[in-house]
Parts: C-alpha cells; sequence; structure tokens
C-alpha cells in the first residue's frame, strides 16, 4: 500500500502551513510575540491546535519557519546564476532581490524583529541566521564564481556584496520602515536595480 501523501494532500498541508504563518505574522505586528500564544495562532488560521502543533512545537519553531519562508526567492527553487556575464547575472539577482524586499511579509518580519528584540534578541539572531546571512552568502559566492571566471577583479568578495545589495535596499526597502506609504513603482525599481548594477561592472568588470 502507498503510504507517501497525495498530491491533493500535500497542498492542504501546505496552505495550512502559509494560513499559520500569515496568522502569527498578524499577530505578532498587532499584539507582540510575547502575548500571541500557539492557541490564539491556531484559531486565527482556522486549524486546530494538532495541526499547529504538528508542524510547529514551539513558537520558536514557528518562528523560524517564517524568516525561512520570508527570505525564500519565488518558489526556492531558483538557482544562482552561472558565471560569465557579470551584467546579466547582476541584473538577475538584483532584480529577485527588489522582489524579496518589497513583499509586504518582508517590512512585517522586520517590524517584528525591531520592536521586540529588547526583550526576544533570539528573533532578530533567527532574522539574520537563518534569512539575511543565507541570502547575502549566495550573492558573496555568486562573486567569487565570478572572479573564478576571470570576469571581475576584486579583493573582498563580503564586501562587493554588501555595496550591491545596499545599492538596492537603500531605496526599495529601508524607507517603508520609516514612511508606510513608500512604495516606488516597478519602473523606480528597475531603474535603481540598472544603476547598481552599472556601478558594481564600472568598478569590479575585469
Amino acid at each position: 500500500m502507498n503510504t507517501e501523501p497525495s498530491a491533493y494532500h500535500q497542498r492542504v498541508a501546505e496552505e495550512k502551513r502559509a494560513a499559520i504563518q500569515g496568522a502569527a505574522t498578524r499577530l505578532f505586528l498587532d499584539s507582540g510575540y510575547d502575548r500571541t500564544s500557539l492557541a490564539k495562532i491556531a484559531e486565527a488560521a482556522g486549524v486546530s491546535k494538532a495541526t499547529l502543533f504538528k508542524q510547529f512545537p514551539t513558537k520558536a519553531a514557528l518562528f523560524d519557519a517564517i524568516v525561512t519562508t520570508s527570505w525564500q526567492t519565488g518558489d526556492g527553487t531558483e538557482e544562482t546564476p552561472a558565471p560569465g556575464d557579470l551584467r546579466a547575472g547582476l541584473a538577475l539577482i538584483g532584480r529577485r532581490y527588489a522582489a524579496l524586499l518589497t513583499r509586504p511579509d518582508m517590512a512585517d518580519l522586520f517590524r517584528i524583529v525591531i520592536a521586540e528584540l529588547p526583550r526576544f534578541p533570539e528573533l532578530a539572531e533567527s532574522q539574520f541566521h537563518r534569512g539575511k546571512m543565507p541570502y547575502f552568502d549566495s550573492v558573496r559566492r555568486y562573486l567569487e564564481a565570478e572572479r573564478e571566471a576571470g570576469t571581475i577583479r576584486l579583493e573582498d568578495p563580503e564586501l562587493a556584496a554588501t555595496q550591491f545589495l545596499g545599492m538596492i535596499s537603500n531605496y526599495v526597502f529601508w524607507p517603508r520602515l520609516l514612511l508606510p506609504h513608500w512604495a516606488p513603482d516597478g519602473a523606480a525599481i528597475e531603474s535603481v536595480v540598472d544603476e547598481a548594477v552599472l556601478m558594481m561592472v564600472a568598478r569590479y568588470a575585469a
């Protein structure tokens, strides 16, 4: 007898997981991390407590999952661009990064972490180690691959990755934390990414 879950049951499980994470994010923002129980999250998500505890036995595990999901690009399966065409590779990475930063849940995640940092520093550690750094490392590794391919000259891939991502996030993302209505249109975002690519090419291209 086949004991593997069917495609239908997998889809239902994924939908419930997404509902749980969405409800948790809203409650963490509205009521605070400490005052939000797993039981309240289950009720808001429209699932049983048993279903929630099966997927997330602790609130910390649930927050870790929110971080991991928030930092996934697309469906989480995209590969890093192959080295050889620096401009095209950076443009692809830059557009993915801009799309990632403009998701509503990304700003919400940062607001939760900043608000709860004095009492729950472990949330910031989760955000840093499970979200930001794995993404940052993927960009650094891409630049290292371009260096090995001979398309760029740079001594510090970590600094170069910081420069590239910073040029994009300083316009696309950080103002949103202070200005709720900050929402540059697609053309403006494309322009920022293109300019960041040109700056990197001018500075580092072999």
